[in-house]
């Protein structure tokens, strides 16, 4: 029996938008759930505030499935900005978000078989956001830990370019690897959405959010690339 799968969503979104994800797993043969995160949830972290709140949430949901399922793992998807906080929830270092007095430690690489991260900025060069991961980067920089399988997967279909119709590309590119003119999947560019040592998948035509007219990371033609590693 596959271990179960549990989805942490990206920035701004709520579990919700992961549904059809979810039962396209679990019609796989993959139990999952998602995380049940509200968008108002986020709110919290705007200005590069702590991640403390998200994680917690996250912690919360892997025990009970843990408990419910009777299994000692499982493995994480994240999404977006859900795949580095992901990365802090499996550390074992003090993590003190910004403005907070108390910090946190999680150490939840032994609870983890597999890490996906879906379009995933694993570096970034906007200020707020920088704070956060430049904590992941020097404390657990690459497939940071042996016994959990990083799985990283980035989207291949718009080119940065300034013009109408590829500006926002351009524009969110430049500010997570500092090159606009690049390839990514409308929000992340490849070059910043893999990691070295991981298993890194370029997928052609998918776009960053489930939102997204077309094809995203989780409809079919994304998820047959990485479906297979949650076994």
């Amino acid at each position: 029996m596959a271990l179960p799968t549990v989805i942490l969503p990206g920035y701004l979104e709520s579990a919700l938008a992961y549904q059809p994800l979810v039962e396209s797993l679990q019609g796989l043969g993959f139990p999952a759930v998602t995380v049940p995160l509200r968008r108002r949830d986020w709110l919290t972290l705007v200005g590069g505030r702590s991640v403390a709140p998200i994680i917690q949430k996250l912690d919360h949901t892997v025990k009970q499935i843990l408990q419910e399922s009777k299994v000692s793992q499982i493995n994480l998807i994240g999404h977006s900005a859900g795949g580095w906080i992901s990365r802090i929830y499996l550390g074992e270092k003090l993590y003190v978000g910004r403005g907070e007095a108390q910090g946190w430690v999680w150490q939840a690489h032994p609870l983890v078989a597999t890490l996906v991260t879906l379009g995933t900025p694993h570096i970034s060069q906007e200020r707020w956001t920088r704070w956060n991961l430049d904590f992941v980067n020097h404390n657990y920089p690459g497939a940071f830990y042996p016994t959990v399988r990083y799985v990283c997967v980035a989207g291949k279909s718009i080119y940065g370019e300034r013009k109408r119709g590829s500006w926002l590309a351009y524009s969110s590119y430049k500010l997570t690897c500092g090159q606009g003119n690049t390839w990514g999947d409308g929000i992340t560019p490849i070059t910043a959405a893999h990691l070295t040592g991981a298993e890194n998948i370029v997928v052609e035509g998918v776009k960053h959010s489930p939102k997204s007219p077309g094809n995203w990371y989780g409809s079919q033609q994304g998820l047959s690339s990485w479906v297979g590693y949650l076994l």
